[in-house]
């Protein structure tokens, strides 16, 4: 049993990827966007590339190239992911229940800014665990893998990084999780790694452990 209901102060949930399903759909509108700038990017290469990165990531993604991406452009990917999750997002299967059973602190900590966190969760029927206890990379200056947005939400928490959990689906998730001090849950379950070992990717990244299924959420 790897529960550590007895030994952390903290629990912190990325959003995309661990509470609702939503990387598919995410990269799709990314990929779509781009193309309306006549710039070629699939779903995959998104998912390879940006997986629990910011779009401050994928702005200097693209600069680096030398390849300034439109000012428009945020504006137009926000308003298509909004309107995508609105008609489309699911809850990851069996969060709720988790959530449900957990009886210390908890909190969101998420790359995407605080309105796309809040329409994923009221969307999904999720909001009502979180409350306002929502952290975004938007709060902090350096966004995934660097530890800042996990340290900020455990001072907000009022929790030690040492004593806290932090459920993650990417790898860049996972390195400032594990940047921050803190113990990592490497969570494959979602839609985005069909057809990709999940398993090896967040174990390589240094997840302390991997799952698949919210049903074993508390289970070594």
């Amino acid at each position: 049993m790897n529960d550590s209901r007895a030994t952390s102060d903290l629990i912190i949930f990325d959003c995309d990827g661990v509470l609702v399903d939503s990387e598919v759909l995410s990269c799709q509108c990314l990929s779509d966007v781009l193309a309306g700038f006549g710039i070629a990017l699939s779903p995959e290469q998104a998912l390879e590339l940006f997986l629990g990165r910011s779009t401050k990531a994928i702005e200097q993604h693209y600069r680096d190239l030398g390849q300034d991406v439109p000012e428009i452009f945020l504006p137009r990917l926000k308003s298509r992911v909004l309107e995508t999750f609105a008609a489309s997002l699911e809850p990851i299967p069996g969060v709720a229940a988790v959530l449900s059973d957990l009886k210390g602190p908890f909190c969101v900590a998420s790359s995407s800014d605080l309105d796309r966190i809040s329409l994923s969760l009221d969307v999904t029927g999720l909001a009502p665990h979180f409350g306002d206890r929502l952290y975004s990379a938007q709060m902090v200056r350096h966004g995934k893998p660097a530890p800042d947005l996990f340290l900020h939400a455990a001072e907000q928490m009022q929790a030690d990084p040492s004593r806290t959990v932090v459920i993650e689906d990417s790898v860049s998730g996972v390195k400032a999780a594990k940047a921050a001090g803190m113990t990592v849950w490497g969570f494959v379950g979602g839609s985005h790694y069909r057809g990709r070992d999940g398993h090896a990717i967040l174990s390589g990244a240094g997840a302390d452990r991997v799952f698949a299924r919210m049903t074993d959420f508390w289970e070594a």
